[in-house]
């Protein structure tokens, strides 16, 4: 058995659609106190009190209307990538969820077992959030110590510029664009305005100066947002699309707070009065096809265009197993393995 292992994770999925499971699988995430950061008894009421109390029976109708006779479509097309990165590196890989089975402490006991000792962590996120990428790196840090801690992990960094991300979003995406729209949507998963602030570490850039996400800071390595206009102006120049062309939104938006803006759903309707009539819709902050994308934008984020008068709507599939992400993640293990043997 080899020395060396990778592991993929990402966000996870109920057991089912079942509305037990899924309060099970929200009062986990929503109980993350890197996705609702408030004070945690303050967390407890707004999930007890609140949130568990609607969202698992609409949540459950959500997840009915995407799951697949394999399953979740996020831990079916996770396995796909599993699989074959595998069969392209020639190394194991196993992956583990955020939240949900197969647990992350689940997959690092294996790794164990299995007598391996270095580890190449692929978060399957492209931009950094304390919600997204630094909750699944810290969350394995801490089980690794539990269950692993001989373990020594390698962990890749978010990707949301790196020219061979940008290329395997060209190949998913190349038929589409060859199709023929009129405008281009790149709508990424929301995150309150708060968050932005409290990843900057100097306290004094992300909004707080005009602009931030166009002035170059240190910041930028922390910041959400100006990682996804970058993930923007590179696919752009990649694909060759006037800026006019294109434009950026934020989904799953929760009340109470500033969110970033401007939000998907009014966009889609703002385009659709606008005079767009064949939009095209990417959501690249997910590396796999998900409840956000196949419920939120495929299906009722074309019908919000169409009844606002738009003519055609088409979500351009996510990364999913498409051989171009599979090469760009069997580079990065090799890259790693390089570096590795240097040592």
């Amino acid at each position: 058995m080899p020395e060396q292992a990778v592991l993929l994770v990402n966000l996870g999925s109920p057991a089912s659609t079942s509305v037990s499971d899924v309060r099970r699988y929200l009062r986990e995430f929503l109980g993350d106190e890197r996705v609702i950061d408030y004070p945690a008894w303050f967390r407890w009421l707004l999930l007890e009190g609140i949130i568990l109390r609607v969202r698992p029976k609409k949540s459950a109708h959500a997840y009915a209307q995407v799951w697949t006779p394999e399953g979740a479509p996020l831990l079916v097309t996770t396995e796909k990538v599993r699989s074959k990165l595998e069969a392209a590196v020639g190394l194991p890989v196993v992956a583990g969820m955020r939240y949900g089975d197969p647990s992350i402490a689940g997959a690092l006991a294996k790794l164990r077992d299995a007598g391996v000792r270095e580890v190449f962590l692929i978060p399957q996120y492209p931009h950094y959030a304390m919600s997204s990428w630094e909750t699944v790196v810290v969350k394995v840090y801490e089980e690794a110590r539990r269950v692993a801690p001989a373990l020594r992990f390698t962990t890749v960094q978010p990707f949301f510029a790196d020219p061979d991300y940008i290329e395997a979003l060209h190949a998913v995406s190349a038929s589409d664009l060859a199709g023929g729209f009129d405008h281009l949507l790149v709508s990424f998963h929301g995150v309150p305005v708060r968050h932005l602030r409290k990843a900057d570490s100097s306290h004094a850039h992300c909004q707080r100066v005009p602009d931030c996400c166009s002035l170059a800071s240190p910041a930028h390595a922390t910041c959400y947002r100006a990682q996804c206009f970058a993930t923007v102006r590179a696919f752009a120049a990649r694909a060759g699309l006037p800026a006019d062309k294109v434009s950026v939104s934020f989904q799953s938006r929760l009340p109470g707070e500033p969110w970033l803006e401007p939000f998907t759903d009014r966009e889609l309707v703002r385009l659709a009065q606008a005079g767009v009539r064949k939009l095209l819709v990417m959501t690249p902050a997910f590396t796999a096809d998900c409840l956000e994308t196949l419920e939120e934008i495929a299906t009722a984020g074309k019908q919000t265009f169409l009844l606002s008068g738009g003519a055609e709507f088409k979500h351009v599939p996510c990364l999913n197993d498409h051989s171009a992400y599979i090469d760009f993640l069997a580079g990065r293990t090799a890259a790693w393995r390089t570096t590795s043997a240097r040592r």
